[in-house]
């Protein structure tokens, strides 16, 4: 095991979703783990869809989670570049390996159009036959395929399928699982402008950059068997498949836009931590024997085996992705998250929220705060009132505290008592808690009558940090002002 090399070989033709990350995810661990290398593969033969705008959103994508791969784009070993697919189709590659195959006739043109393929599957589910290629053009004289060339046509290449027997996979994670030969079609291999399809070129290249392990998702299992066939017709030692289970909606659905977030930069944007992604994603498929909720990304290398894989689809719970969030940064000092967030700002192209804040404030406010941060995206919001000069009174906040049969005188005696005494007042925390405990027992008063008209005053709303620490924070004359503020406007 200690030549293991793995491969994530995404194909750039969207977004880097959340079920790529995961696939990735598992195969960088396992390289890690056991000391291989963990490559990346772009497979762009989909001329039509792949862009390089796509390869750009997984390479970013893969930089911000640290998934660092130790081959690929960037970082080619000329014993195995290029690692993009369409490189490798220009340089000759795959023609070498189709030619093959076509001299040894375990391959053959085939000139039928996509119309007549579709035709023919439709015909044989009417015979209540398996909807596949009927194998029309794989005995076609020299004559017939010169004739067909004269009237235009272009072949696509097809593999000549045996017709039956049992192509048997030995799958790390679901077992032995048996293909019937004879349910699978002669599958195409070119097409016929030369490109390569995904089933062929991703045998060639395993095989040339000597992938050991396969580790990719359920979806691929159809495609194995013809890809076994394959390495068989080379004569190649088949790599170890690893299938990982399915990632579901809360709906029981396949994973997709309608359950939030599916691309990974969507989750930057929203202010999530890499590692928080990354942890969350390793338990989705993946267990200790203990059940460890929480890891390290060096606990998470040190622990991962394909063996504590299971084969029962999961559900993604975006309420359990934030709480894991909000102990990644409750785990951070305020330096490191007050880092991260000026990181989150400039990607977001949000600096101009902050301008004008004193940043010494602002950690000290995020200090306050640290136990209620979630995401990154919501410390603007957390801590804004600090920097305001007119407090945004919230709706509700003065209703409630201000206004409300219950509490309005209750409110007013407090607010004018702040205002006449706190000039005086010492502004440690522990001396405001002080004043506002005995001025709740001078009035007959329960704490949060006098608590909540100070907190209402000075921020406009209900919920905070440390009330004490706030107007610590805030200053002596910051806090006066706004107590005057807030009895002039609501007082008089």
């Amino acid at each position: 095991m200690n030549n293991v090399r793995v491969r994530f070989a995404p194909s750039p033709t969207g977004d880097l979703h959340i079920g790529g990350v995961r696939t990735a995810l598992f195969n960088y661990l396992f390289a890690k783990h056991l000391g291989g290398t963990f490559v990346l593969r772009i497979e762009d033969t989909d001329e039509l869809r792949s862009t390089d705008a796509s390869t750009q959103v997984i390479i970013d994508a893969l930089k911000w989670l640290k998934l660092d791969w130790g081959e690929g784009p960037g970082n080619e070993p000329e014993k195995y570049a290029p690692y993009y697919q369409m490189k490798r189709k220009n340089l000759g590659i795959y023609q070498k390996y189709i030619d093959e195959l076509l001299k040894k006739d375990l391959a053959y043109p085939c000139y039928c159009t996509p119309e007549e393929v579709e035709q023919m599957r439709k015909l044989a589910q009417l015979h209540k036959k398996p909807p596949k290629y009927d194998g029309h053009c794989s005995h076609l004289s020299l004559e017939q395929r010169q004739e067909w060339e004269k009237q235009g046509r272009k072949p696509v290449i097809r593999f000549r399928m045996p017709k039956d027997g049992k192509m048997i996979l030995e799958d790390i994670i679901r077992g032995k699982v048996e293909f019937d030969n004879a349910l699978l079609d002669d599958f195409v291999i070119a097409k016929a402008n030369g490109v390569p399809t995904y089933n062929f070129a991703c045998v060639i290249d395993d095989h040339l950059m000597d992938m050991t392990h396969i580790i990719r998702g359920d979806d691929h299992v159809s495609n194995t068997p013809r890809q076994l066939h394959l390495f068989k017709a080379f004569g190649w030692d088949f790599p170890k498949f690893a299938h990982t289970a399915m990632i579901m909606g809360s709906d029981g659905a396949r994973l997709s836009k309608r359950h939030g977030h599916t691309s990974v930069l969507d989750y930057q944007k929203e202010g999530y931590l890499p590692e928080a992604l990354l942890n969350y994603l390793a338990l989705l498929g993946w267990s200790t024997t203990d059940s460890q909720q929480i890891f390290t990304m060096k606990e998470l290398e040190e622990k991962f085996s394909l063996e504590g894989c299971g084969s029962s689809s999961s559900t993604f719970d975006p309420a359990k992705l934030i709480w894991l969030n909000g102990e990644k940064i409750r785990s951070k000092s305020i330096d490191e998250i007050y880092a991260l967030f000026m990181d989150w700002l400039k990607y977001t192209n949000n600096e101009k929220i902050i301008d004008g804040w004193d940043k010494e404030i602002l950690k000290k406010a995020m200090e306050l705060e640290h136990d209620k941060i979630k995401l990154l995206s919501e410390i603007p919001n957390l801590v804004d009132f600090f920097f305001v000069k007119e407090v945004d009174y919230k709706e509700e906040a003065v209703q409630k505290v201000f206004l409300s049969d219950k509490s309005k005188d209750s409110a007013k005696i407090i607010i004018n008592e702040c205002d006449e005494k706190l000039e005086n007042q010492d502004f440690s925390a522990a001396a405001l808690e002080q004043f506002a405990r005995n001025l709740a027992e001078q009035k007959g008063l329960k704490t949060g009558q006098v608590f909540h008209p100070i907190r209402v005053a000075l921020s406009g709303r209900t919920q905070g940090p440390s009330l004490f620490h706030l107007m610590e924070l805030l200053g002596k004359t910051e806090t006066v002002r706004r107590i005057k503020t807030a009895k002039e406007r609501f007082f008089k």
